[in-house]
C-alpha cells in the first residue's frame, strides 16, 4: 500500500479488504510496531502484520541463533546457527521479503531495566516475547502513561502453556466491534402504540441486541420512520420495540430496517494491576478453571526466572516442586486450585516451544494487534491463556519433523495467484502463476531438508481414482484438509471413512476460524452430519422482482454466464456434432427435432462480425434489460395493481422499477456499453482497438443505431417464488419457431454466411481478478443499472467483486491460528491419544471469542441381537472366481450371524427377493452379476438384513466389502 496515494493494491489485498475494510487499512498503511523477540512466537506474529500491510515494523532481539530455534523459527536455517548470526539478522530480511510495501527494519540494542523507553514514542503499537515479567511491566507501564497510549501487547509460549496479554489504555474506542455486514431486514408490521412493536417479515431472525440501533427506510404510512434512527429493545427473535410511535401515522406497507454500526469505548488496566485480579478469555467451557490454573502457572514461572535467571530444567524433579511451591503462593492470592498435573508438566516443557501451539497464538496476538492500530474489532479484555490451514500447516508440519520416515504428500492443482501472497508464507512474487503444491514443497524443504515431501497436481475426485485409490490412503497415516468447498469435503472424508484413516479438516472465513477432527472408531465423521444448504433466490425474484442488491448482482453474473459463456459453448458443441449446416437443414425439413437448434441457428442468423455491430448490440441489450424489462412489468402490473386479499402487488418486498433512459454522458451507461461489446468481440473473435473504446468512437457509432418501436407483450411474468428455470434447449419448438428457424438458416446458407469460423465461438470464463479483461466491468454496470431501475442502492466494484466471484475473505492471522491448532490435533491423533483429549475449535478472532469442545462420539447402531455397527465399519467376505451369490450370502451368515436378505451394488440391485427372476441369480457367479473391471480388487455392497419378526422391515447393516479373490490381490 503506497502511503503517499494512500491507495490499497487491490491484486495483492484483496481478500484481507473484506475482512478489515478500506478504513482499517488505511489507518494500518500509516502505522508503526515494535516486536521484541525472534523465537517461535515472535517470528510468528512478524510474519502476520507484515502480510497484513502495516508501514513500518521493526524486528528486535539480542540472541544469537542456536540448534533449538531450527525447531520452532521457520526463518533461521542451518547455516545461520553454524556461523552464529543473530537471530534478528537472519529473520529479518526474510520477514521483509513478505510484503513490498512494509519497512521492515531491526534493532539488537538492550531491552532491559536501565533502557531509556522514550525511542517507543514513535510506534503506534508494542509487543514483547520472551520478555521478563519485570520488563514487561516497566515497558507497559511506559506505554500506558502516554498520551495517546502507546498499545501494549505481550506474549508468551513455553512448552504445552500460552498467554497473551492486551492493555491498550485508559480508553479504547472500536469502531466496529464485529465487523459483520449490517442486513437489510424487511418489515411485517409495525404498531401505532407506546411502544411501537416491530415485526420482522416471514418471521425472519434480525439478529440484534438490546440497546443497539436501527435505521429504516422506505415505510409506507408510518413515513416519520423513515431515515430516522431509533434504539431497540428486543422482544422475540423476530420483534422489537422502538420507543413511541402512537403519535406517527398508521403503518400501513412495506419498508425495511438495518442496524446502525455504533463505535464502543473500552478500558484497560495496567499489567501490574490485571496480575491478581485477571479478566481472561475461557476458551473450554467444560474446564472453566482452566484460565486461571495457567495464568497462575505462568506466572510462577516468571518469578522462577527471575529468581533461577533461567527456565527449569527438562525433566528435573527438583525444579517442578520449586514450581509447584511457587504456584501455590500465587494461587492463594488468586484463589483457585492448583493443577498438579499442569505445573508438572509446565516445568518439563517450558524450554521447548511446540510450534502449532506457537502458531496458534500468533495468529491471535497478531489479530490484537491489528485490532490496536485500526480500532476494527473488539480487543481481547485483557488475557487469554491456553494449553495445549494448507501452507501453515506444511510448516507446523516441517518443524515438527512430520514426514521423515518416508514421503508425505501435498495435493493442490491450482496455480499461484498475487492475491495469495498477502496470506500465504511460503510464496513470493517470483512464483505467481507456478503450481501452488510444487511451490510449497520446494519452499518446506528450506525449513526443514529432512522432510520428504511429495507434490501432487491432480484434483482429488472421483474421476482420479485410480490414481487416488486404496493404495494410496493405505500409504498414509492421516490426511489434513483445507478445502474450501463442501462437495470436496464430503468426498475426501467418505474416502478416509472407507480406508480407515484420520482426517483432519479446517477452514476459514474472514476471522472466523474451525477444526474438526475426525478418528476412525472414535468419532463421527464429516458426512455425519448435514449442513443447511445455501438458500437460493428464487428465480423469478431474480428475473423480475429484485429487493436487495445482492438479488442485481446474482442477475447480472448469470446474465454474463448465458451470453458468454453457456451460449457461445451450446454453439460450438452442435456444430461439432453437427458438422454441415446443409445436413442440418435437410433433416429439420424432414420433421427431424434436432435439441438446440432453434438457439444455435438464431445465434447464427445474428452474428455481429465487426466491431460496430457489437456496439450496436450493446445498446440494444440496454434497451432490453433496463428499459423494456421496466415497461412491460409495469404493463403487466400497473402501480394501483392488487392482490386477491386486496394488498397492493407492489409491496415490500417487490419494488416497483423506472425505466432508464440511456444517456452515454452517464458514466455507467458507457460501462455497459463498452464491456458488453467487447465481450460480445471476445465470443465472436472480432478484433477492436483502444481507440475503438473511446467516447468519441461509441458516440459515432451509436448515432446510427436504430432502435426499434416498443410494443408491450401480453406473455405471462412468473411471480410464483417456488418454480424453477425453464430449460430453454429442452422446451419443444412451436411449429411457427421451427419454420423460422429453417428459414433463418436457409437464408444464412443462400448467403455464404456459413463459413467454419462462423461455426465457432469463443466461450469466456468469469474470471474477477482481471480487471483489463472486461469481466467485472460487466458486472458492476449491468448490476448497478438494475439496481437503480429498482431504486435499490447500488455497490461498490469491491462489494459487487466479491458476492459475484464468491470471494470468501481472508486474512492470515486466522490461516495461522486455524493451522496451529490443526497441527496441535495431529500430534494427538499420531500419538494415538483417547477420545477425550481431542477436541474440535471454532473461533471468531473479531469478537475475540474461542471455543474448544468435545468432537462427536461415535454412534453404535443396533442391528439386532447384540449385534451393533458404526460409520466405521466394514464387514468382508473373500470370494474367488465360482463364488456364488448363494456363497456370498451364507458367508455372511456364517461370519457374522445374520441372515441377509438383500443385496445391492451402487444402484444395481444384485438381489432383492420380491423382484421377478432374482431367485436364480442365487447360482450366478459374483464375477458375472458385477462385471468387475480387470483392476478391481473388491467391491463394496449394500446388505439389508432379515427382522426379528416377520412382517418388520428390513434391517441396515455396515457396508460389506467382497474381495473377489481369496487374498484380497487383484484376480
Amino acid at each position: 500500500m503506497a502511503t503517499d496515494l494512500m491507495e490499497i493494491d487491490d491484486s495483492l489485498y484483496s481478500r484481507q479488504r473484506y475482512v478489515l475494510g478500506d478504513s482499517a487499512m488505511h489507518q494500518m498503511a500509516q502505522s508503526s510496531v515494535f516486536l521484541s523477540g525472534m523465537g517461535g512466537l515472535g517470528v510468528e506474529i512478524a510474519k502476520n502484520i507484515v502480510l497484513a500491510g502495516v508501514k513500518v515494523v521493526t524486528l528486535h532481539d539480542t540472541k544469537q541463533c542456536e540448534t533449538w530455534d531450527l525447531g520452532s523459527n521457520f526463518f533461521i536455517r542451518k547455516e545461520d546457527v553454524l556461523s552464529q548470526r543473530r537471530r534478528v539478522e537472519a529473520v529479518c530480511p526474510r520477514v521483509a521479503e513478505l510484503n513490498p510495501y512494509v519497512h521492515v527494519d531491526m534493532s539488537s540494542s538492550a531491552l532491559d531495566d536501565n533502557t531509556d523507553l522514550g525511542f517507543l514514542r514513535r510506534y503506534q503499537c508494542v509487543i514483547l516475547t520472551e520478555a521478563r515479567l519485570s520488563l514487561q511491566k516497566r515497558v507497559n507501564e511506559f506505554c500506558h502513561s502516554q498520551q495517546p497510549p502507546i498499545r501494549f501487547i505481550s506474549c508468551d509460549v513455553y512448552g504445552i502453556c500460552a498467554r497473551v496479554f492486551c492493555d491498550f489504555g485508559e480508553e479504547f474506542e472500536v469502531f466496529d466491534p464485529t465487523g459483520e455486514e449490517p442486513k437489510e431486514v424487511f418489515i411485517q408490521s409495525i404498531t401505532q402504540d407506546n411502544p411501537g412493536v416491530v415485526t420482522c417479515m416471514d418471521n425472519q431472525p434480525h439478529g440484534l441486541q438490546t440497546g443497539q440501533s436501527v435505521v429504516f427506510r422506505e415505510v409506507g404510512g408510518m413515513v416519520e420512520l423513515n431515515g430516522t434512527s431509533r434504539q431497540v429493545s428486543v422482544l422475540s427473535s423476530h420483534s422489537f420495540a422502538i420507543g413511541d410511535t402512537s403519535q406517527l401515522q398508521p403503518y400501513t406497507h412495506g419498508g425495511f430496517f438495518v442496524m446502525v454500526k455504533t463505535p464502543k469505548m473500552y478500558r484497560f488496566e495496567t499489567l501490574e494491576r490485571q496480575l491478581c485480579d485477571p479478566r481472561v478469555l475461557t476458551p473450554d467451557f467444560s474446564k472453566p478453571e482452566a484460565p486461571l490454573q495457567i495464568h497462575a502457572g505462568m506466572l510462577a514461572l516468571d518469578t522462577f526466572q527471575e529468581q533461577h535467571s533461567r527456565l527449569p530444567n527438562t525433566g528435573c524433579l527438583q525444579d517442578a516442586e520449586v514450581l509447584l511451591k511457587l504456584t501455590e503462593e500465587v494461587n492463594a492470592a488468586l484463589k483457585s486450585k492448583v493443577s498438579f498435573t499442569l505445573v508438572r508438566c509446565l516445568s518439563r516443557t517450558a524450554r521447548g516451544i511446540l510450534p502449532p501451539l506457537a502458531a496458534a497464538v500468533g495468529g491471535l496476538a497478531s489479530q490484537e494487534v491489528l485490532k490496536a492500530i485500526t480500532g476494527k474489532f473488539a480487543p481481547l479484555q485483557q488475557w487469554v491463556g491456553c494449553g495445549a490451514i494448507g501452507c501453515e500447516m506444511l510448516k507446523n508440519f516441517a518443524l515438527l519433523g512430520i514426514g521423515l520416515a518416508k514421503s508425505s504428500g501435498e495435493v493442490d492443482p491450482d496455480l499461484i495467484e498475487k492475491s495469495n501472497l498477502n496470506r500465504q508464507f511460503l510464496f513470493r512474487p517470483h512464483h505467481i502463476q507456478k503450481p501452488k503444491s510444487t511451490t510449497a514443497a520446494e519452499a518446506t524443504r528450506d525449513i526443514n531438508p529432512d522432510l520428504q515431501v511429495e507434490a501432487h497436481l491432480n484434483k482429488v475426485c472421483p474421476a482420479t481414482e485410480n490414481i487416488y485409490n486404496d493404495s494410496f490412503y493405505s500409504s498414509l497415516n492421516l490426511v489434513v484438509t483445507a478445502l474450501d468447498n463442501v462437495e470436496a469435503r464430503r468426498y475426501v472424508d467418505s474416502r478416509c471413512v472407507s480406508n480407515q484413516r484420520p482426517l483432519l479438516d479446517s477452514g476459514t472465513m474472514g476471522t472466523k476460524g474451525h477444526t474438526e477432527i475426525i478418528v476412525p472408531n472414535l468419532t463421527e465423521s464429516y458426512n455425519s452430519h448435514r449442513d443447511p444448504p445455501e438458500e437460493e433466490i428464487p428465480f423469478c425474484t431474480l428475473k423480475s422482482f429484485p429487493s436487495v442488491i445482492e438479488h442485481t448482482i446474482q442477475w447480472a453474473r448469470d446474465k454474463f454466464e448465458s451470453a458468454f459463456v453457456h451460449k457461445p459453448s451450446m454453439y460450438s458443441s452442435f456444430w461439432q456434432t453437427h458438422s454441415s449446416a446443409e445436413v442440418v437443414l435437410q433433416r429439420m425439413q424432414a420433421g427431424e427435432s434436432l435439441e438446440g437448434s432453434f438457439q444455435v441457428i438464431k445465434l447464427l442468423s445474428r452474428q455481429p462480425t465487426q466491431w460496430d455491430q457489437c456496439v450496436a448490440i450493446a445498446r440494444l441489450k440496454f434497451e432490453k434489460y433496463f428499459k423494456r424489462k421496466a415497461l412491460q412489468l409495469l404493463h403487466s402490473f400497473p402501480l394501483d395493481t392488487r392482490l386477491k386479499d386486496g394488498s397492493l402487488f407492489w409491496q415490500s418486498p417487490k419494488r416497483p422499477p423506472t425505466p432508464l433512459e440511456f444517456d452515454l454522458k452517464d458514466s455507467l451507461h458507457f460501462a455497459f456499453i463498452v464491456s458488453t461489446a467487447r465481450l460480445f468481440a471476445g465470443i465472436y473473435n472480432i478484433p477492436y482497438s483502444e481507440r475503438d473504446l473511446s467516447e468519441e468512437a461509441i458516440t459515432r457509432i451509436l448515432a446510427d443505431v436504430k432502435i426499434p418501436e416498443y410494443r408491450p407483450s401480453e406473455k405471462c411474468i412468473e411471480t410464483d417464488e417456488t418454480a424453477k428455470k425453464p430449460d430453454q434447449i429442452k422446451m419443444p419448438l412451436s411449429s411457427e419457431e421451427e419454420r423460422d428457424a429453417i428459414a433463418h438458416l436457409e437464408q444464412a446458407i443462400a448467403t455464404d454466411r456459413v463459413t467454419p469460423e462462423r461455426l465457432r465461438m469463443s466461450p469466456l470464463q468469469f474470471e474477477k481478478d482481471d480487471d483489463s479483461n472486461g469481466h467485472m466491468d460487466f458486472v458492476a454496470s449491468a448490476s448497478s443499472l438494475r439496481a437503480i431501475m429498482y431504486s435499490i442502492e447500488p455497490a461498490d466494484r469491491l462489494k459487487t467483486k466479491r458476492i459475484a466471484g464468491k470471494i470468501i475473505p481472508a486474512i492470515a492471522t486466522a490461516t495461522a491460528a486455524v493451522a496451529g491448532l490443526v497441527a496441535l490435533e495431529l500430534i494427538k491423533v499420531v500419538g494415538g491419544f483417547g477420545f477425550e483429549s481431542h477436541k474440535n475449535c471454532f473461533f471468531n478472532l473479531a469478537i475475540p471469542v474461542v471455543v474448544l469442545t468435545e468432537p462427536a462420539a461415535v454412534k453404535q447402531t443396533l442391528i439386532r441381537n447384540n449385534i451393533y455397527y458404526t460409520i466405521w465399519d466394514c464387514w468382508t467376505v473373500f470370494g474367488h472366481e465360482d463364488f456364488t451369490l448363494s456363497d456370498f450370502m451364507n458367508a455372511v451368515r456364517e461370519k457374522y450371524g445374520i441372515e441377509p436378505t438383500m443385496v445391492v451394488h451402487g444402484v444395481k440391485m444384485l438381489y432383492v427377493p420380491v423382484m421377478p427372476g432374482h431367485s436364480k441369480r442365487l447360482k450366478l457367479t459374483m464375477h458375472k452379476l458385477i462385471k468387475p473391471s480387470v483392476d478391481r480388487r473388491y467391491v463394496d455392497l449394500t446388505v439389508s438384513f432379515a427382522p426379528e419378526a416377520d412382517g418388520d422391515e428390513d434391517l441396515p447393516g455396515p457396508p460389506v466389502r467382497y474381495y473377489f479373490s481369496p487374498d484380497g490381490e487383484t484376480p
